[in-house]
């Protein structure tokens, strides 16, 4: 394929690092439908810093583009779709954003170009939902007049080692040949190179068990957590024991949020059910990740009772309300489940983050937040995300006397935290 022109459809967390990047060697443009995202972006700003201001506006500056109008795009012969791939609220998968983004491509590719898909899905849902919609819409024939393939996403909201550049990624294509084409593409902007799928629905499983298996790893440390909290044992102390032993794999306990862990799953899980298998073990990972907030908002309730706080009408401080620390990324936080279970018994809860966008976490949970250091002392405070600001400040000077922290991610001094995960 020869003097290829790449178009990205959805700049977000996957799709503008990858854009980006692409934009090094190849004629590059960026589609999102968010005007905002949009004007932000040309005028040199990432909100969500996934890509330094510094490298945005050089490639800006090299050529690179962003756009609302799918006319601009209409031209390319290599198109990459990232658009999210959610959960609705029964967790279910939500493909309307996939469909749409099918549709823009089937509104502008020609024949002999490729569409590349890099959202997480279940196996199949390249092949059987999305090259039908570019079909319909284009007129053109699947295998014979345009081409595809999948590469999943691997980007890790705030990893600034991880980058788009440095990962390997997994590639695949609708025929061998195309396959080729695409692996090469990829290969070409990447330092650690790739590995080449034998079919689409291998790189789409792929991709959905990666964060399947984290998932699992995660709910058996809190399932551990939630054991020796109630034996009274100190549950990191008991994994730096376990470590000890060559073969044990370290984790630990904690809040499961973000766009990929705690939503990718649901997509095999009812994948899998039409086919007759019920997974349980993935099913019960996620419910039991999915209630570590009301558990930690519980084992601070104990604290303050055990100590004689109040709980009614208690002032709490909620440190970090981002999904993960030093990333400005609130998608899924269960910080919220700790918010929503503690307002059962006080109002006077102050959420501080310092990275969090207030006016995001308004519109999406309906939560007043500060970005600055509260100045007055608390009944209780619970360490939530570990952003490196936190990590500097002395927590203990924000509690009142006789007041309790609760510290979720086991960092800070043990003398001075009354429980942890």
């Amino acid at each position: 394929m020869d003097n290829i022109k790449i178009a990205v459809i959805g700049l977000g967390y996957v799709g503008l690092p990858l854009a980006r990047l692409f934009s090094t060697k190849y004629p590059t443009i960026g589609l999102d439908m968010n005007q905002a995202r949009v004007n932000a972006l040309m005028n040199g700003h990432d909100a969500t810093l996934e890509v330094d201001d510094k490298l945005l506006q050089k490639a800006i500056a090299n050529g690179f583009r962003c756009t609302s109008d799918i006319e601009e795009i209409r031209d390319c012969n290599f198109y990459v779709v990232a658009v999210p791939t959610p959960v609705d609220e029964n967790n279910r998968p939500d493909l309307k954003p996939l469909w749409g983004a099918s549709e823009t491509v089937g509104k502008v590719i020609s024949k002999g170009d490729i569409v590349v898909y890099e959202s997480t899905v279940y196996p199949g849902v390249t092949e059987e939902e999305c090259l039908p919609v570019v079909e319909k819409v284009s007129g053109l024939k699947f295998n014979e007049d345009f081409f595809a393939g999948y590469s999943p996403e691997r980007i890790n909201p705030g990893d600034k080692e991880h980058t788009v550049e440095k990962i390997k990624k997994v590639t695949s294509g609708s025929t061998p040949e195309v396959a080729d084409i695409i692996d090469n593409v990829y290969n070409s902007v990447l330092i650690n190179g790739t590995h080449k799928a034998p079919s689409i629905k291998v790189a789409e499983a792929s991709k959905i068990i990666e964060n399947s298996q984290r998932d699992v790893n995660i709910a058996f440390m809190n399932e551990l957590a939630k054991i020796f909290n109630a034996m009274g044992i100190d549950t990191h102390d008991v994994i730096e024991a376990a470590a000890s032993k060559w073969n044990f794999i370290k984790l630990n306990p904690g809040l499961v949020g973000g766009h990929c862990i705690s939503v990718d799953p649901y997509y095999l899980i009812q994948k899998a059910q039409v086919y007759g298998v019920l997974p349980r073990i993935m099913f019960s990972a996620r419910r039991l990740n999915d209630g570590m907030g009301a558990y930690v908002a519980n084992q601070t309730i104990k604290c303050m009772n055990k100590k004689g706080v109040m709980v009614k009408d208690a002032k709490i401080l909620l440190m970090g309300v981002t999904f993960k620390e030093n990333c400005p990324d609130v998608r899924n936080t269960k910080i919220v489940d700790i918010y929503t279970t503690l307002q059962e018994y006080t109002n006077n809860i102050t959420v501080y983050d310092p990275w969090a966008n207030a006016d995001v976490v308004k519109h999406e949970y309906g939560i007043d937040i500060t970005t600055e250091l509260p100045t007055e002392k608390f009944d209780a405070v619970i360490m939530g995300v570990a952003h490196k600001q936190f990590l500097e400040l002395d927590v203990k000077s924000l509690v009142k006397e006789s007041g309790i922290i609760y510290d979720v991610k086991g960092l800070l001094p043990r003398d001075i935290v009354d429980g942890r995960l």
